[in-house]
């Protein structure tokens, strides 16, 4: 852009000194211009570390512009506007050279503080790209998270974790393995980001479309589950091996890209306000597909012995953690029904609430998320079931002893 200016000024400055004195000036202006073209050149070159490849120095520079200017002086006997004209194209070639060399400074200034920044980025672990530098970008710091919330204190709240940091190294507070991508039972810190959040006119939701609520099932007799799901993007899921909650949860179409997961316990009795054991199931079946118009299902081939049970639903996103949602008051996002199960699919004696003759044992899943897992039947008496059913509880949380039950892995034998 320098050397255009300083051509058109040359160009305008050699003509009138033309038609006024005659065509030595010309040479002199184009020497000139040639001398300075050189060495915006030379400048610019310098600032990328080229210096050497051009004939010409600032020396040159000062030297040629001395005899310009002199041979402009020399011939003003009776040539007044030739002296004029190459004056102002003197100063106008000075200007244009005094603006390019500062800019060449700058590009040179601009140049090394770059080559610095990188090099300080580079020991840092920072990267042009933010997905793959080591370091927190300031524009994604929470400022929020470094207050606790009691500045509006209410009875029984606690104050809140702080950090100025998005809790960036939170895990090297605690004394546990790096969760890594894998399910590990024995409990780990998870570094991964929640991820991102829909907006509350799309948080997902389901409903059992089979068994009905409080409906009957025959005893070990194949049926499906069927559930409608509503609000996400079904048919997302990564290795639960090798991939548990090692990734921020993400919409489509401003919906959570997920799937779901069905799993049924055996209670006493339909009214047994005992909370159940999360390791202890009659059947899980991780749903990986994406559904038909939004209904999932869920086959238990060899079916489930005489009791009572309850079927509930486990929403998650493609990494398996539970979807979250952007406001704490809100609808269950998962569903539950309770059903019986009798010989011949007979209706249960109204009121008896019992788990019938307690013929039903659960196995416990501890080792094995998103596995199916079907129960083989053991004659008992009721007080036997309860027992049975406390031992396989106890045998699954002290050691990951070989299960009585057949297990069935989704496909591709994967463990969800």
């Amino acid at each position: 852009m320098f050397a255009k200016t300083i051509c058109i000024a040359l160009l305008s400055a050699s003509w009138s000194a033309y038609t006024a004195q005659g065509a030595p000036a010309v040479d002199d202006l184009a020497l000139h211009a040639r001398v300075v073209g050189n060495d915006l050149v030379y400048r610019a070159q310098q600032a990328k570390g080229s210096a050497g490849k051009v004939k010409t120095s600032p020396a040159n520079l000062k030297a040629t512009s001395s005899v310009v200017v002199k041979g402009a002086v020399q011939t003003s006997s009776g040539k007044a506007a030739a002296t004029t004209a190459a004056g102002k194209a003197a100063g106008a070639v000075a200007s244009a050279s005094a603006a390019s060399s500062a800019a060449a400074s700058s590009t040179a200034s601009s140049a090394a503080s770059a080559a610095a920044s990188s090099a300080a980025g580079a020991s840092n672990g920072t990267t042009g790209d933010p997905q793959s530098s080591l370091t927190l970008d300031p524009a994604v710091i929470c400022q929020n998270f470094t207050n606790n919330g009691q500045d509006v204190p209410t009875a029984g709240q606690v104050p809140s974790l702080t950090s100025s940091n998005n809790f960036i190294n939170f895990c090297l507070t605690v004394n546990a393995p790096l969760t890594n991508g894998a399910q590990v039972a024995g409990g780990s810190c998870n570094p991964a980001p929640m991820g991102v959040i829909p907006s509350k006119t799309s948080m997902p939701s389901c409903k059992f479309t089979f068994p009905e609520n409080f409906g009957t099932v025959a005893a070990n007799t194949a049926f499906n589950i069927s559930m409608a799901v509503q609000n996400m993007v079904l048919g997302n899921f990564v290795n639960a091996n090798e991939n548990y909650f090692s990734a921020p949860q993400t919409l489509q179409g401003g919906l959570i890209k997920g799937h779901s997961h069905v799993v049924v316990q055996l209670m006493k009795s339909i009214n047994d306000p005992t909370p159940l054991d999360p390791e202890v199931f009659a059947f899980f079946k991780g749903l990986n597909d994406a559904g038909n118009n939004g209904v999932l299902t869920a086959s238990v081939d060899k079916g489930l012995p005489a009791g009572v049970y309850r079927v509930a639903s486990i929403n998650t996103a493609a990494n398996h953690q539970p979807v979250l949602v952007p406001v704490a008051q809100h609808g269950s996002l998962d569903d539950m029904v309770y059903f019986t199960v009798t010989d011949g699919g007979a209706a249960a004696p109204s009121g008896s609430g019992t788990a019938g003759a307690g013929t039903a044992t659960q196995t416990g899943g501890a080792t094995s998320t998103n596995q199916d897992i079907v129960s083989t039947p053991a004659a008992a008496s009721s007080g036997a079931a309860s027992s049975s059913a406390k031992a396989s509880s106890t045998k699954a949380k002290s050691a990951p002893a070989k299960p009585t039950s057949k297990k069935h892995r989704g496909k591709g034998g994967r463990r969800f």
